[in-house]
């Protein structure tokens, strides 16, 4: 006991520097504030429904009606109840404050797999640093991509574990990696998880390659038996929710659609009703995908952090050209100052909206790229070639010949967005040949001479690099977007103003680049310096690292706190407050109705979920919206809008009244109900025919149904329509519906309900007897209801759900198995 405790005494004194590290980063945390991030804010608002039901009645729905109209619930919200090792890892670790949390678990990922490579742990905390606090990393824990950053914290401990294995010490690389792949999967960002899984598989072949050449075949072979067995484990620990997920995507945006029509060309226009002009696509639209693409040129952020503006918008003081200007052209001083402390559109790349550069980081750099002459070992062939794959990936369209090639052939490349994100991949991959490059000199202990080629050659590439860009990099970068002074004329009110405003603009973009390329250079100067000192014989190798921690914990920090500092905090009480109901809000809640929806114009409601935190919803927040819903706004919303808002129970609508400049709830007398019957039917050839039918339906009267569906309509040739029918909601739950109906003839019904996987997961009821429905009006539920009074139930009960559950516990008790059999077995082998 005693012994293990001092092994262990050096590496818990470790984590407490990191814990400490991150604590200072994030220190309103321990007050008691949290941040009021937007995306967290937009998932408590699409969860409130599910929440409250489940406090309610001690069950988790699986379907929700608060966003688009209604989608499955375990996309939102719920609970897993088998995955008992995710679980566990989670609710140990609410013991730290989340922002906190999520930096230390991303210092503690990397300080595993250090440590696991032999490396000295003051030099593991070094790379778990300089991983955690690149900024990218930094400025999405700020926007509430929360599952992203756990994802990013895990995948060093996937690779400790394959590492692990390959080396021979089979049962505790195995748990290592199922425990991890575990947690990887619990984070639920399987984008991150899939560019992770691109760059993991070259290093795994590069091993095998070698093994088979070293004659060590056997121990590939045990080797990739553990790892196949324990991927499988790890996987299946949360196989409920990739099973629901890949079920669930086959009907989203990332899914292939029916339909070829031309898409409008801009907000507002509605698409051609003519000739379908392309084939049905299968993933997401091209240009979506590749929205944010990291420029090019632009990758210079890495080493120097405003080469290219930074944020979209930053502040410039009254010493900036664009100050200068504003008072010349007779803008009082004082209000010159706070519009350019408020900020100025500084970044001039090719993203739509940037929250802040992708810094690396300058010491970190250096120390990579000096990795690359002296490190020996065949890792570092994996980095570059993985790094570069991920460079590639982050160009996005400004690489469009690799791009649209891996989004055309590639498996599930074309399910994801937003390909800037594989920049957090490379901070990882640079921060693991940077430690090693250190390594290599404290185990070497080489002379100057020994490595002064690669350290002059470093110092030239990174600070001659940063020390160019600070002498001329106004006169050799364009400093400038496309059609950017006709903006910034617009901006101001002032077409003719939009020039000088422009050439103002340039001057102080090349102000902010110079004064962060010597910046730059001057952190190469010092860590440069410090390798120097330590060759030299001049410092100790604790002074060495210690300093380089320091260095490289500091020029991150101040980098880092530029995009997400201190004022980005907030008590818990304003938290809530910014969720509170509004006074239209708290007029709509006092009509009791069962169920009915609300739309909220005030902004896009297509990727706004604050309504959905007191209604059910026409619109939301989710990075996977139902491909027929979006497609239906897209085409048929513009041009028949009230008949699509009518026939989805729009009841209310919220929207900014422009003369008294105040939200209002206008109630729309024509929503049409929960249910109602239709006096017709239509039958439709196709997609395309039933989008463009949509854009002059009356829904009230008439219900589109695809041709495929004819069948089921055998024997309702006409409908003897009858005003004094009737047809209600008369309970509700968000997975069970029930309708009474009283009618003298047989009658269709049309539901105002998403129609989703009908008869498989939705299934409807007639007096307790299951009956098919149909899909009417592109996506809504229809079903033939018999003359009489009958009771209509439609009840969600997806079997893939289930299958999940037994996936879950199966694989839960034999993780929990395997890592109680690794440990010890390991334990026994040392």
């Amino acid at each position: 006991m005693k012994s293990t405790l001092s092994k262990l005494l050096p590496h818990l004194l470790a984590l407490l520097v990191l814990f400490i590290l991150a604590a200072l980063y994030a220190s309103p945390n321990l007050q008691g504030k949290v941040l009021g991030m937007h995306d967290i804010q937009q998932a408590q608002a699409g969860a409130q429904e599910l929440n409250e039901f489940y406090k309610a009645t001690g069950r988790w729905a699986l379907w929700t009606n608060s966003m688009f109209s209604g989608m499955p619930a375990y996309m939102v919200a719920g609970d897993y109840p088998y995955t008992f090792v995710g679980k566990t890892v989670a609710v140990t670790l609410l013991i730290i404050p989340e922002t906190i949390r999520i930096v230390f678990l991303m210092m503690l990922g990397m300080y595993v797999l250090l440590t696991t490579m032999g490396v000295r742990r003051w030099l593991a905390v070094l790379g778990a640093v300089a991983f955690a606090f690149g900024s990218y990393n930094m400025i999405f824990i700020k926007a509430g991509h929360v599952s992203k950053m756990y994802a990013l914290a895990y995948m060093p401990g996937i690779l400790a574990g394959v590492m692990l294995a390959l080396r021979g010490r089979y049962w505790i690389g195995g748990a290592v990696t199922a425990l991890f792949l575990c947690l990887e999967l619990a984070a639920n960002h399987l984008q991150i998880t899939y560019y992770f899984g691109l760059a993991l598989v070259p290093y795994i072949l590069m091993e095998a390659v070698v093994q088979i050449k070293e004659g060590r075949l056997k121990n590939l072979i045990t080797a990739g038996i553990v790892l196949a067995v324990s991927a499988a484990i790890g996987i299946g620990s949360y196989g409920g929710r990739l099973l629901v997920t890949l079920d669930y995507t086959k009907e989203t945006t990332r899914g292939k659609t029916e339909l070829t029509l031309a898409k409008p060309t801009q907000p507002g226009q509605a698409a051609p009703t003519a000739e379908a002009t392309t084939a049905p696509q299968n993933g997401l639209d091209r240009s979506y995908a590749f929205e944010y693409s990291y420029g090019v040129g632009e990758t210079l952020t890495l080493l120097i952090p405003r080469v290219y503006g930074g944020a979209t918008v930053e502040p410039l003081t009254d010493g900036s050209d664009t100050y200068k200007l504003l008072v010349q052209r007779g803008l009082d001083p004082t209000q010159a100052k706070q519009i350019v402390e408020n900020g100025m559109y500084t970044y001039w790349g090719d993203l739509p909206i940037n929250g802040g550069p992708a810094y690396a980081g300058a010491v970190l750099i250096f120390l990579a790229v000096l990795g690359m002459f002296i490190v020996q070992h065949r890792i570092k062939w994996w980095v570059l070639g993985a790094t570069i794959l991920m460079l590639f990936i982050a160009w996005g369209k400004n690489f469009a010949a690799f791009g649209d090639f891996m989004f055309d052939h590639f498996p599930l490349y074309n399910k994801f967005r937003a390909v800037t994100m594989t920049l957090s991949i490379i901070q990882f991959l640079l921060a693991l040949l940077a430690v090693l490059a250190i390594e290599v000199l404290l185990t070497r202990k080489p002379s100057f001479a020994e490595i002064k080629t690669g350290l002059i050659a470093s110092f030239a590439l990174t600070g001659g690099l940063a020390l160019l860009l600070w002498l001329v990099g106004p006169s050799i970068l364009e400093l400038r977007k496309p059609n950017e002074s006709t903006m910034l004329g617009q901006m101001f009110g002032d077409p003719a103003f939009g020039p000088d405003i422009l050439r103002a603009l340039i001057e102080d973009r090349g102000s902010i680049l110079r004064a962060d390329a010597l910046r730059t250079l001057i952190f190469i100067v010092l860590a440069a310096g410090l390798v120097w000192l330590y060759v030299t014989n001049k410092v100790k190798e604790m002074v060495l690292v210690v300093a380089l921690i320091a260095l490289t914990y500091f020029d991150l920090f101040f980098i880092d706190k530029r995009y997400f500092n201190n004022d980005d905090f907030t008590t818990k009480r304003q938290a809530q407050e910014r969720i509170a109901p509004s006074p239209v809000d708290e007029q709509i809640l006092q009509d009791k109705s069962l169920s009915y929806r609300v739309m909220d114009n005030r902004s896009n409601f297509m990727s706004d979920a604050t309504a959905s935190y007191f209604h059910k919803s026409l619109g939301g927040y989710h990075a996977a919206k139902l491909k027929r819903y979006s497609e239906l706004m897209e085409y048929a919303l513009p041009k028949n809008f009230m008949g699509v808002i009518n026939m989805l129970n729009a009841k209310y609508v919220i929207q900014r009244d422009p003369q008294s400049n105040q939200d209002v709830a206008q109630q729309n007398p024509e929503a049409l109900g929960n249910a109602w019957f239709v006096q017709n039917y239509r039958l439709v050839p196709d997609a395309n025919a039933e989008m463009t039918a949509l854009q002059t339906l009356n829904p009230k009267q008439t219900a589109l149904i695809d041709q495929r569906y004819a069948g089921d309509l055998k024997g309702l040739t006409t409908i003897q329509y009858d005003s004094t029918n009737t047809i209600q909601l008369v309970a509700y739950q968000p997975d069970q519906l029930k309708y009474q109906s009283k009618a003298k003839s047989e009658q269709l019904a049309v539901f105002s309900e998403i129609f989703y996987k009908g008869n498989t997961d939705w299934k409807s009821y007639i007096d307790g007897k299951e009956v098919p429905h149909i899909r009417v009006n592109y996506l809504l539920r229809g079903l033939r209801i018999p003359a009489g009074t009958h009771t209509i139930e439609f009840k969600f009960d997806p079997p893939v759900w289930k299958t999940g559950m037994t996936i879950d516990l199966v694989s839960n008790i034999a993780l929990i198995l395997l890592i109680v059999a690794g440990v010890v077995i390991d334990s026994r082998r040392k």
